[in-house]
């Protein structure tokens, strides 16, 4: 839990050669709402999210060390629906709308070294309705990384991300980790945007079968009896995912799983506040629960 407060709070650190669109949906079942003492409330919810995106690059040139330079951009935006029971509005809203874009550049500094560089903004609200965003629901965020190329298969990196998430620029360190195995058997660890681990066998060029674990979530920025407020959605989900790919560009991902836990709570917008978080064996969250998605994705 601890790690997803942390990714929660950087950028979006996004390496593509290849522009890219997607659409997804994913569902979380009903499971019971636990307060900061891991007890019950009474209370039970399920979550249903939409998702899109696009990532662009403009230009791609490779080094003769066979390293990427790279200016690109990426676009995205999620809907989170949240079917609660018995839990006050207070304590967690029943929408969430979330829409990024970030720059990207990334580029070789040696035959070992690339760094890359990040600036973008999001809107992110517990409601859909566009005349009501104020400058209080944009997050800015960028970042720094320098990437150690150890092998091949493995790129390591760090440096700083920056973000707005308390009102005013903050910095915290950031990780970039990219580790894969190609072949017929498949196994890749990445922290980029998002932490994800799966391993599995390609059966054919057109279908994989893979065990994967991800997290991924959503914010909300809000103004509640005049205080500045955070609502935190993260889920961190394990489950089979079958792929299926169609044609050279056209593929469609399918995870069943479940979802061993989705912390889900409201606290001040405040540094003081996110390490008070940090610091809580438990925040407020939804037990374990099916999870299962549908994703269309096409590479160009």
């Amino acid at each position: 839990m601890k790690l997803s407060l942390l990714l929660a709070f950087f950028g979006i650190f996004i390496v593509q050669l290849n522009a890219q669109i997607y659409v997804q949906t994913e569902y979380i079942g009903s499971s019971d709402y636990k307060d900061i003492n891991n007890e019950k409330t009474g209370g039970e919810g399920e979550a249903r999210i939409f998702s899109a995106g696009a990532q662009i690059p403009f230009s791609v040139k490779i080094d003769e060390y066979n390293h990427p330079k790279v200016w690109g951009m990426a676009l995205g935006g999620s809907y989170t629906s949240l079917k609660n029971r018995d839990i006050p509005e207070n304590l967690s809203p029943s929408e969430i709308l979330n829409a990024q874009i970030s720059l990207m550049h990334l580029r070789p500094i040696s035959k070992k070294w690339s760094v890359l560089a990040t600036l973008g903004a999001g809107v992110y609200t517990a409601h859909t309705d566009l005349s009501k965003v104020r400058m209080k629901n944009v997050l800015g965020h960028g970042g720094v990384i320098f990437i150690w190329h150890g092998r091949d298969n493995l790129d390591l990196g760090g440096g700083l991300a920056v973000n707005t998430s308390f009102g005013y620029p903050m910095a915290f360190p950031a990780i970039y980790l990219n580790w894969r195995l190609d072949g017929r058997y498949e196994v890749n660890v990445s922290l980029m945007n998002a932490f994800e681990v799966s391993g599995g066998i390609k059966f054919s060029k057109h279908f994989k079968l893979k065990l994967v674990g991800q997290m991924n979530g959503s914010l909300a920025l809000e103004t509640i009896d005049g205080k500045d407020m955070m609502f935190t959605h993260q889920y961190m989900i394990g489950g089979l995912q079958p792929e299926f790919k169609i044609g050279k560009s056209f593929s469609v991902p399918i995870i069943l799983g479940v979802s061993a836990e989705r912390p889900a709570y409201y606290d001040e917008r405040s540094l003081q506040a996110f390490f008070k978080a940090m610091g809580r064996e438990n925040n407020p969250h939804f037990s374990v629960a099916p999870y299962a998605s549908v994703a269309f994705k096409y590479q160009f």
